[in-house]
């Protein structure tokens, strides 16, 4: 098996043998781009050297006659004292991890090899400057030597000669550094510094291929979910100095500013320096535009070589160039890292100027990139600023800053009162919390998964959220809250970024978001090309402006319990709750009648003829009752009760598994009232809607269902409410009644269930709780270890698990449509706005996902993409 390739044997296609960087240097070549030349040591062959913990002999073997081949071509040989052949050994995976890898520049200066370069090129002090970078990066990378202490004898010569730039070094001096260089050597545990170049370019090359398993690139791998078993290629290249004059230089260039995604050459260079100086900080680069007053010649150069790569690649591109004596050398092009931002701008120009067509811009966008543009975010150096003093799971996009309160009535009261910007911290919310969280700039739990009320809620509303931040201890009695040592009273200022799920102290400034011209384009486009509708988790007028704002093409989900959430009608759905029997449930329900019919009246006028689809009462009642001592005398207080009739009551509701107990459609066989309520609220929101002008074609949709049986006799109920309500009227409406799917039961005898449904949706989180047995309340406790144990890939919660929950659906699906074929089918659960689980959902073959607000943009990206998956297999994300 080929373990070498010479620069001009490969090309792109090789990436995932080559490596990015190595396949990427073969194109160039083969463009007839100035590539210093070079060989590429595949990923297979890293992948026997992991096997066997050294070079194989074959391996050698070809790196032997790689080297002669090398020689000849740049007629120049290791350790000759006349025109020695220096290299530089780089990484490169297939999958770019910049910075992740080592490299070693100048391989093949030795004591004697420097002098023959001083005399070749008359430059003492190059000579002499490349040999002690050879000496630092080696001792550092192979055997380990702090950077530190090379650092510190360049400082204190520096300092005694009262330098203020490695410029200012002589050759005299760089002679001394070189000298203290190797004696650090002697000095540690390695011994000498290797003065043979064969001996130097393997163990470089070792140390490329162990530095696959370093930490750093261990972490980077996953945070970015790049496979570890793809290894690293080693690019092994003639070396070119850009330390070697004025007229020299290094520097790195986009040919798109990857901040903004503006059609102009960006970038940085410093004369005289090589390519770590720019890299490290250790000089102030200049901006690339000064190269074209410099040396113009060679920027025009560059800008020509930039628009042919960007031509080529159909991408922007990071390159990493080299000036050496006034020649211009490329070192480097692969797809440039950008800003979100950037990113949109840069696929829908490609698609003005004619570069991509505008699938292949659809593609391009990773779906998550977009959310992010929809929220605010830290400026990034206020990140590196503060340290982060607790995580939890990322519940709800965004950034926010803000004084912490413990309890929803103090976080209102500061809000309201003071006009402060407040964070609620809580143990975990309930019902009652509404009033805090509607105020709070951002809400943080000690407690819950991702898919609790305090994420379901915050989402809803587009807060900032973190749930299940364990390490947090909070005692709301004494207004304090402890974490990792530190202590956070009420009042202080934290920082909360509920896209990475962490928390800060003190206040972090926020760089605002919106959805711009080239975002707003690019969900056009997807909205055009998407086979799957995309519609909103919406239980309040500002929940549906929002996702209207983002084009969504209706309510898929309308939770109708979170509208009692306001203290008014949390009031009277306890009064309702506590009633001994329906004589005593009839004045609350009046009142919530009124109320309820209000708030439909207003979701279908801003549909404006958009398919809302309304889902009855679902949770267990408790969630409605006070919860702790004090918070029962206080509710006993509002509804002017004896405490001892409300605990009474409270105690002969509570539920050992109430999750599984008396809610949704149970509560309609039981409390057949409270559902001919909300029934009666619908059709008088129709009806003045109708008297007004607006058709209104109600869906309607039971939850908790079982079995055709019990579907069928709810709906019974439903149907004959509306027959009633609609007897004094002279006109029909068209309704639907469906049901949730969200018991593994109904699931598999869809077949049946589907006759008493004109409509399927999936509630995926009950689905997912009731499949795997995991409380989604209390999953935070144990998830983050399955997800570390490789236990579970990914949280079940957030991304489908296709092998089970996915086998219930499609179980479902095939059953609902051999009895309908033509029956729609929804995903309304908190996948119905993740990119994966949506493509799995376009194999499904369902009709519509809907999700918050927030992510509705997200999900009709991933809809679009998932579409194209289906009818271009070729068109890859990139």
């Amino acid at each position: 098996m080929k373990q070498i390739y010479a620069f001009a044997e490969g090309n792109r296609s090789m990436r995932d043998l080559l490596g990015g960087k190595g396949a990427n240097l073969a194109e160039m070549t083969n463009l007839g781009l100035p590539v210093p030349s070079g060989f590429t040591i595949t990923t297979a062959a890293c992948h026997d050297f992991q096997a066997h913990h050294q070079l194989t002999s074959s391996l050698l073997h070809d790196l032997d006659q790689a080297l002669i081949d090398l020689s000849q071509l740049t007629e120049k040989k290791f350790d000759s004292t006349t025109n020695p052949l220096l290299v530089s050994v780089r990484s490169g995976a297939p999958i770019s991890m910049p910075g992740m890898m080592d490299t070693i520049l100048n391989i093949g200066l030795n004591d004697q090899t420097v002098i023959a370069l001083a005399r070749l090129t008359n430059n003492e002090r190059f000579a002499y400057d490349s040999y002690r970078r050879l000496l630092a990066m080696f001792g550092n990378v192979v055997y380990g030597i702090a950077e530190s202490a090379f650092d510190d004898i360049l400082t204190k010569i520096k300092q005694q000669q009262h330098y203020q730039s490695d410029l200012d070094l002589t050759a005299a001096d760089l002679k001394t550094i070189v000298t203290e260089f190797k004696a650090l050597y002697e000095q540690s545990t390695v011994g000498r510094f290797p003065q043979d170049p064969h001996e130097q370019i393997l163990t470089a090359i070792t140390a490329v291929f162990d530095s696959w398993h370093n930490h750093r690139a261990e972490v980077y791998r996953q945070e970015n979910n790049i496979p570890d078993t793809l290894g690293t290629a080693v690019n092994i290249q003639e070396m070119v100095f850009g330390n070697i004059g004025d007229r020299s230089g290094t520097g790195v260039a986009f040919t798109r500013n990857p901040a903004t995604g503006a059609n102009v050459l960006f970038g940085e260079y410093l004369l005289n320096a090589q390519g770590e100086d720019v890299v490290s900080g250790i000089r102030t680069p200049q901006p690339l535009n000064t190269l074209a007053e410099t040396l113009p010649h060679l920027y025009d150069q560059l800008q020509d070589i930039s628009n042919t790569l960007e031509t080529h690649y159909r991408d922007m591109q990071d390159v990493e160039f080299t000036i050496e004596n006034g020649r211009l050398f490329m070192l480097q092009a692969r797809n440039g890292k950008r800003t979100p931002a950037a990113a949109v701008k840069i696929v829908v120009d490609f698609v003005k100027e004619g570069l991509i067509s505008q699938n292949e811009a659809l593609m391009r966008i990773q779906p998550e990139l977009v959310n992010s543009m929809l929220h605010a975010s830290f400026e990034a150096q206020s990140l590196f600023d503060h340290e982060i003093i607790a995580t939890g799971l990322p519940a709800s996009p965004g950034a926010a800053s803000g004084q912490v309160y413990f309890t929803a009535a103090a976080a209102k009261e500061a809000h309201d009162n003071a006009h402060q910007h407040v964070i609620l911290m809580r143990q975990d919310t309930s019902p009652e919390d509404i009033d805090g969280m509607v105020v709070s700039e951002a809400i943080v739990t000690a407690r819950g998964g991702m898919t609790s009320h305090a994420a379901v809620v915050a989402r809803g509303m587009g807060a900032t959220s973190i749930v299940g931040a364990s390490a947090l201890q909070i005692d709301e009695i004494q207004k304090v809250a402890h974490v990792n040592g530190l202590t956070i009273d009420e009042g202080d200022w934290v920082s909360v970024d509920g896209t990475a799920g962490n928390l800060y102290l003190d206040q972090l400034p926020t760089t605002e978001a919106a959805i711009d011209e080239n975002l707003a384009q690019l969900l056009v486009w997807a909205k055009a090309t998407a086979k799957l509708g995309v519609y909103t988790n919406a239980d309040t007028p500002a929940d549906f402006k929002k996702a209207l704002a983002f084009d969504a093409d209706g309510i898929g989900l309308t939770r109708t319990e979170h509208m009692f959430f306001k203290p008014e009608r949390l009031l009277q759905m306890r009064r309702l709750i506590i009633a001994e029997d329906a004589a005593g449930r009839k004045d609350p329900l009046a009142k919530l009648l009124d109320m309820q019919q209000n708030d439909f009246y207003e979701l279908y006028q801003l549909a404006n003829g958009k398919s809302v689809t309304i889902r009855l009462l679902d949770p267990p009642l408790h969630e409605f009752l006070p919860h702790d001592e004090v918070e029962l005398h206080q509710v006993a207080n509002q509804l002017e009760i004896d405490p001892e009739q409300l605990r009474a009551r409270v105690t002969s509701l509570k539920e050992a598994n109430p999750m599984l107990g008396h809610r949704g459609d149970r509560l309609a066989v039981t409390f057949p009232d409270i559902y001919q309520m909300q029934i009666q609220a619908i059709m008088n929101a129709v009806i003045r809607l109708h008297q007004e002008g607006l058709i209104v074609n109600p869906h309607i949709m039971i939850p908790l269902t079982d079995s055709k049986t019990e579907l069928a006799w709810v709906r019974q109920l439903v149907v004959d409410q509306i027959d009633a309500a609609l007897a004094d009227q002279h006109w029909t409406v068209d309704y639907t009644v469906g049901t949730m799917m969200e018991m593994p039961r109904a699931c598999v005898t869809a077949d049946q269930v589907a006759e008493a449904a004109d409509f399927f949706s999936f509630g995926t989180n009950d689905l997912t709780q009731l499949t795997f047995g995991y409380s989604r309340d209390d999953i935070g406790s144990f998830l983050p270890a399955y997800l570390e144990q490789g236990i579970l890939p990914a949280d079940p919660f957030q991304t489908i698990d296709v092998d089970g929950v996915g086998a219930l659906m499609q179980l479902a699906v095939d059953g609902g449509r051999k009895t309908k074929p033509d029956l729609p089918i929804g995903v309304c659960g908190e996948v119905g706005g993740d990119p994966a689980s949506i493509n799995f959902f376009e194999q499904l073959g369902v009709t519509y996902v809907s999700c918050s607000p927030y992510r509705v943009p997200v999900a009709r990206l991933a809809a679009a993409q998932a579409h194209l998956r289906a009818i271009e297999p070729t068109l890859q994300t990139i």
